[in-house]
This record gives C-alpha cells, sequence and structure tokens, in this order.
C-alpha cells in the first residue's frame, strides 16, 4: 500500500498495517486485498459489486474489516455488501470509506449493507467516513445499513463523520423480533457549506424488543444536517431517541424525531436540543489557561466522544 492508503486506512479504520483476521479492502473501485479465516468467509458477488460475508454460529472473539478508500478523481463507487450473522456468534465488524479527491472531478462512494443476525448473536459495527483533498471538488457518500435482528440477538453500531465530507445522506433501516436489542450512536462534524441528513427507521416487531438511538452533531461555518428518525412500536417493546446538536458560526440543524406506537403496551421516547456552546464551559477553561479557540475545540471534541 501507498503511504496514502496507509493513512486512509487510519483514519477510517483505525489500522496501521494490514489487519489480523478476516478482512476485504477495496480501494478505486477495485479489490486491494482480502483474507479470510476459520468460521468467517468472504465471498466476490457474482450478480452485482460487492461481497457476501458469512460468519458460522459460534464464533466469537473475532473481527472483519471492510474498509473502502479512494484515491483518484471521478470515482463513483456503489457496493452491496451482504453479512451472515450465525447463532450465537459474537463479532466486531469495522466498515468505513475514507475519501481523497486530488482532482477537479467529483466522487463519491454508495454503500449498501444488509445484516441478517440469527438468534442470541452479537454484533458490534462500527463504521466511519472521512474526506480531503481539493475542497472545490464534491466528496460524496451514502451509506445505507439495513438490519434483520432475530430474537435473543443485538446489534451495536457506532457511525462516525469525522469531517471533509461534502454531502451525505445516511439511512437506515431496522427491524427487531422477540428481545431483540438495537443501540446506535451516531458523530457528525460537518463545516463550511457541507451537508449531512440521517435517517433512522425502526419498527419494534417482537415483545421485549428495544431501540436506543442517540446522535451527537456539531454544525461549523454554513454547513447544514438533517436529523429524521420513525420508530414503530409494533409489540410490548421499548424505543427512545437522543438528538444533540452544537452550532457554530451559522451552522444550522433540524431534527425531526416521529414516534408511532400500534401496540398499546410500547414504550416511546424522544429527547432533543439544538444551541450553541454555553458561555461558562468557555469562561472555566479560559480561567486554566486555554485560548478561547482552544477552549472551544476541546469542549466540541469531548462532546462528539461522549
Amino acid at each position: 500500500m501507498e503511504e496514502l492508503d496507509k493513512e486512509l486506512l487510519l483514519k477510517v479504520a483505525d489500522l496501521h498495517e494490514i489487519p489480523q483476521g478476516a478482512y476485504n479492502i477495496r480501494k478505486n473501485g477495485k479489490l486491494l486485498g482480502r483474507n479470510c479465516v476459520k468460521g468467517i468467509n468472504i465471498t466476490t458477488k457474482e450478480d452485482k459489486p460487492g461481497i457476501d460475508i458469512r460468519v458460522d454460529e459460534n464464533v466469537v472473539n473475532q473481527s472483519v474489516h471492510i474498509p473502502v478508500i479512494v484515491t483518484e478523481q471521478n470515482i463513483n463507487d456503489l457496493v452491496y455488501n451482504d453479512f451472515y450473522i450465525g447463532k450465537n456468534s459474537q463479532i466486531l465488524i469495522v466498515a468505513g470509506c475514507g475519501l481523497h479527491n486530488p482532482g477537479s472531478i467529483n466522487n463519491s462512494h454508495n454503500g449498501i449493507h444488509e445484516f441478517f443476525i440469527e438468534e442470541g448473536a452479537v454484533v458490534r459495527y462500527v463504521e466511519k467516513h472521512y474526506a480531503q483533498g481539493n475542497q472545490n471538488v464534491k466528496k460524496v457518500l451514502n451509506p445505507t445499513t439495513i438490519i434483520h435482528l432475530a430474537q435473543n440477538s443485538k446489534f451495536v453500531m457506532e457511525t462516525i463523520q469525522i469531517g471533509g465530507v461534502s454531502s451525505s445522506l445516511r439511512e437506515t433501516y431496522a427491524t427487531l423480533e422477540d428481545n431483540a436489542s438495537l443501540e446506535i450512536k451516531e458523530s457528525i462534524l460537518t463545516d463550511q457549506e457541507e451537508t449531512a441528513t440521517t435517517k433512522f427507521t425502526v419498527d419494534l416487531n417482537g415483545k421485549n424488543s428495544k431501540v436506543n438511538i442517540i446522535s451527537r452533531s456539531i454544525a461549523k461555518g454554513n454547513s447544514s444536517q438533517q436529523f429524521i428518525s420513525n420508530v414503530n412500536g409494533n409489540n410490548d417493546a421499548r424505543g427512545h431517541v437522543e438528538c444533540d446538536a452544537i452550532v457554530v458560526d451559522n451552522g444550522q440543524v433540524t431534527s425531526t424525531p416521529s414516534l408511532k406506537n400500534t401496540n398499546a403496551l410500547a414504550e416511546l421516547s424522544h429527547e432533543a436540543y439544538i444551541g450553541k456552546i454555553a458561555g461558562e464551559q468557555l469562561v472555566k477553561l479560559q480561567t486554566l489557561g486555554l485560548t478561547k479557540k482552544e477552549a472551544e475545540e476541546a469542549i466540541l471534541k469531548a462532546f462528539l466522544n461522549q
């Protein structure tokens, strides 16, 4: 790999080198490297771009890394990745995309990830997005995540947009059966003229199923963000949505949470806050020796990492 490849992989997948375990690394629309291990098989789709990742039953303490990097202009990548997680397996999946556009023609990456989580399985899914390069061209990332949770299964999702992305549309759809659990933590940073839209749609179909969605976002410069969530309580289930945003400069954030119960026993709630950095926080840090800019950056970093 080139140094730029390593830089992007570190940003989006925390990789300092080729990872241990199973992995599939894609660069500029082509396979850069792949490895399979016992109990985890990765194969290329025959009918469309993308891969199938199959995890056998009872596979524990294993990881799968599937990052994508784009280092050329005029790359418009589209992949369909399907994940089949066997019963009682416990697996870490690290995805994400890093874009570097050095030229004058826009580029983009669209990833559609669909998860089929069998009974008793636990998945932690980490997805990071980052872009850099020529500020005058668009760097677009549009991830779609579809999650099917069987009974007694659990899915923990950490989705992070850490800067430089011109525009993004992040869509997540999930269906939960009996005793299934979904936890989502989202962190988004936009600046300049960037835009970001997030949409969550969750159907709590199973008894005692539950979802907890927490979104933290910062809109700086003239950037704008839109947060949309739809949680449907279709059984004796629990759902909570929390959206907190800080605006800096002329940043704008719109939050539109929607809750709907078709079962009288469903308990659904949401919280939302949009505002600026509290003045007393800045003053307190400045009394400790930080400049105003340093204090502001410390507060924003802590906010996203909550």
